[in-house]
């Protein structure tokens, strides 16, 4: 099963996730680090210290790229470590990035740069965070000052990473920093990040010409529990419109959809849009970052306690109270259909990645797609020798691959793979509790050691191409 001649092969992490340091040469406090104290907030009372310690290691890192054989790594740049407290440029938070991307391109791989995965400095969440528009503006100033030292080598650029966590998981759920329960603010941080990405993505034309555009968005199936039933219908046409539609159509149609904008106008959602943001929300981007991790199976029903999904198959482990991410459509439930599910709790269906690409293909515009995040949190454990078989990891990505070949198969326009992740890391309000990685990462020592998965994963990549049938 030989993927296209070029495929790209990688793998992903994010800033805050892995770095560390995090007051190290003058970084200043994201809303992470702030949300990291709040009682009850991540699990285990977890912050982003010490990490994977990528910021002292980045040479160990680079190399165990380059023994996996990936072709590209995706990584995001910090905000808070390039322009502290949304001041002045951080040469020291640029050098960083700047001797990792030539480490990267001396080493033969790729770097892959997103711009913002969700950590605001604190400063701006202090001032109303991406519920204010300013935010939007001060967010193409930090694309504009990464570009300028980094534009003359890195090529590919993604503005946000998944805008409905930074929007509707962060300001409605309150599940994410900075924490707020706030269906105002979550539906006005919608168009603020999508208005951010377009200020980025001129910012980002300007100074580097020859550069590749993309936003990664977080887009799922919805999938009605009864495909006959007026409620279970309404159900997934309202969580389509907040999980998908309300980023795709303004990104490729230049238009919010009708009844999201309807769905919306008791939390103020028009009057954030104003003349000439969705011309420059709607800019023709190079390329679109799909991650996909699972389906949405929903109801306009009530479902018994014992018996529901946690709201948008998010878990909260009884911590701080917490809402739902869906402004407009907190009823909605997620009956279980007796799917395996990972160790987050989600539903294991690779089918989910080709129904997500073949839409995006026929609904909107031809843009060249990338898998930007796929992969899994397993319950790993250490053999005696040392070795980590994650034959369950290995199979979700086995699958996900071959929902992608099929798409492939199917016309759609897919030029590359990111896993996620590459190494275990900290993972948001679930802290050190779940590991995604191909690679393990011990905490105290950081001994980095590749699981079963990413040798597997490593073989895939070298040859291109799976075997005709699932790995044994």
């Amino acid at each position: 099963m030989s993927f296209p001649e070029g495929f790209v092969w990688g793998a992903a992490t994010a800033a805050f996730q892995i770095e560390g340091a995090t007051t190290a040469d003058g970084r200043t406090a994201s809303i992470w680090d702030t949300f990291c104290k709040t009682p009850g907030a991540v699990v285990g009372g977890d912050t982003g210290d010490p990490a994977a310690d990528h910021y002292n290691r980045v040479d160990e890192d680079v190399q165990l790229m380059v023994d996996l054989g990936l072709q590209a790594y995706r990584f995001s740049t910090a905000w808070p470590r390039v322009r502290p407290d949304a001041g002045p440029v951080n040469q020291a938070g640029l050098d960083f990035y700047s001797r990792l991307v030539d480490k990267l391109l001396e080493a033969g791989i790729a770097p892959w740069l997103t711009l913002y995965h969700w950590d605001l400095p604190q400063t701006l969440e202090d001032a109303g965070g991406w519920a204010n528009r300013d935010t939007a503006y001060r967010f193409a100033e930090y694309a504009e000052s990464v570009v300028g030292a980094l534009g003359d080598r890195v090529v590919n650029w993604t503005t946000l990473n998944e805008p409905w966590c930074s929007s509707l998981l962060s300001y409605a759920a309150g599940i994410h920093a900075p924490g707020r329960q706030e269906p105002e603010a979550a539906v006005a941080a919608v168009h603020h990040l999508l208005l951010a990405h377009g200020l980025a993505t001129a910012a980002i034309r300007e100074q580097a010409p020859n550069a590749k555009v993309g936003i990664t968005l977080n887009m799922y199936p919805i999938i009605p529990a009864d495909p006959d039933d007026e409620a279970d219908l309404d159900a997934a046409r309202r969580l389509d419109g907040l999980q998908n539609r309300i980023f795709l159509d303004p990104l490729f149609k230049g238009e919010y959809p009708a009844d999201i904008v309807a769905d919306l106008e008791p939390y103020g959602f028009s009057k954030h849009i104003r003349e000439n943001d969705l011309e420059i929300i709607s800019a023709p981007l190079d390329q679109l970052g799909v991650n996909y991790y699972a389906e949405h199976f929903v109801s306009g029903h009530p479902e018994p306690e014992s018996a529901a999904e946690p709201a948008g198959q998010v878990q909260t482990n009884g911590r701080r109270p917490t809402g739902s991410p869906w402004v407009g459509a907190e009823h909605v439930t997620f009956p279980s259909r007796g799917l395996p599910r990972t160790d987050m709790d989600w539903e294991v269906e690779p089918d989910g990645l080709f129904k997500v690409l073949k839409r995006v293909h026929e609904d909107y515009p031809s843009i060249p797609l990338y898998v930007t995040e796929n992969g899994a949190a397993y319950r790993d454990s250490i053999e005696d020798d040392g070795s980590i078989n994650d034959h369950e990891r290995r199979d979700y990505i086995d699958g996900h691959l071959r929902a992608a070949h099929a798409a492939i198969r199917a016309g759609v326009d897919l030029r590359g793979y990111f896993a996620w992740s590459l190494m275990d890391n900290f993972e948001w309000a679930e802290g050190y509790a779940k590991r995604f990685g191909i690679v393990h990462v011990d905490y105290v020592t950081q001994v980095r050691t590749p699981k079963m998965s990413a040798m597997w994963y490593s073989q895939v990549a070298r040859g291109n191409a799976l075997t005709a049938t699932v790995a044994p």
